[in-house]
């Protein structure tokens, strides 16, 4: 095992089991959604995740995340004015990023012929008017429910790089491995810094580690879907990875 490798037996699990499955259902019936902790990338480059803590008033940094995906999925959000923090909700936005709801006329609509959804319709280069995001979910050390990370635009590529390159090809699941996240500075054709997500792979789980988290993957599966695509938390500022940058390849997922 290369020296910049954890060992995955020193990762402590805690897996879904049915019955705090149960719990959360009954528990939080009529109160929504489950609460997911969302983590929140910097403005203007920054090299620190914002992470919710015990103190929802005090969120904590961190440097990097470290645990395992266990699911992934992409969303896509149009504002027809350009976002600007103030917490407005998207005018339309896809849970998916094959149908989107429409806000304003509750239309349905067809993400891959949408004219919002083509490279060029932002307005800058071949930038895209609806933001196409991906949505990660990891699951820490000795935690039972994962933390959401929502990637920009600015971020899939690598992202699609590292499932791609580094553990497909070598056939892996990227819930089979212990995954890093961390962050590099970059800047887009306009001088405008962001942050953009950079992936590594930790460690390989064990088969033992492997099968003990699916039922934490199969469950998270099943609720992905009825999370609300935009909460306040989730909220994009103007330049946390949600700017204009140049890329005309196929969305990777």
């Amino acid at each position: 095992m290369a020296a910049n490798l954890m060992k995955a037996e020193n990762f402590s699990i805690v897996p879904m089991s049915g019955e705090i499955a149960k719990m959360l259902t009954e528990e939080l019936d009529g109160l929504g959604q489950v609460p997911f902790d969302t983590v929140k990338i910097p403005s203007g480059g920054g090299l620190a995740f914002e992470v919710p803590g015990d103190d929802p008033d005090n969120p904590e940094t961190a440097q990097s995340l470290t645990g395992v995906i266990v699911h992934h999925h992409p969303v896509n959000v149009y504002w027809e004015h350009d976002f600007d923090g103030s917490g407005g909700l998207p005018d339309c936005s896809s849970p998916d990023g094959k149908h989107g709801l429409d806000t304003r006329t509750g239309e349905v609509r067809d993400c891959a012929t949408c004219p919002f959804n083509q490279f060029g319709s932002g307005g800058k280069g071949s930038a895209k008017a609806c933001k196409n995001t991906h949505r990660v979910y990891l699951l820490r050390e000795n935690e039972a429910l994962p933390i959401l990370l929502t990637l920009p635009p600015t971020s899939l590529r690598a992202f699609k790089d590292y499932l791609a390159k580094r553990l497909i090809m070598k056939g892996k699941r990227s819930a089979d491995v212990i995954t890093c996240i961390k962050l590099k500075k970059e800047k887009n054709a306009d001088g405008i810094a962001y942050s953009a997500c950079v992936f590594s792979k930790a460690a390989d789980l064990t088969p033992g580690q492997i099968e003990a988290i699916q039922p934490t993957c199969a469950w998270i599966k099943g609720v992905a879907s009825h999370v609300p695509v935009v909460d306040q938390s989730a909220e994009p500022d103007a330049n946390d990875g949600f700017v204009d940058v140049p890329d005309d390849e196929p969305m990777p997922f």
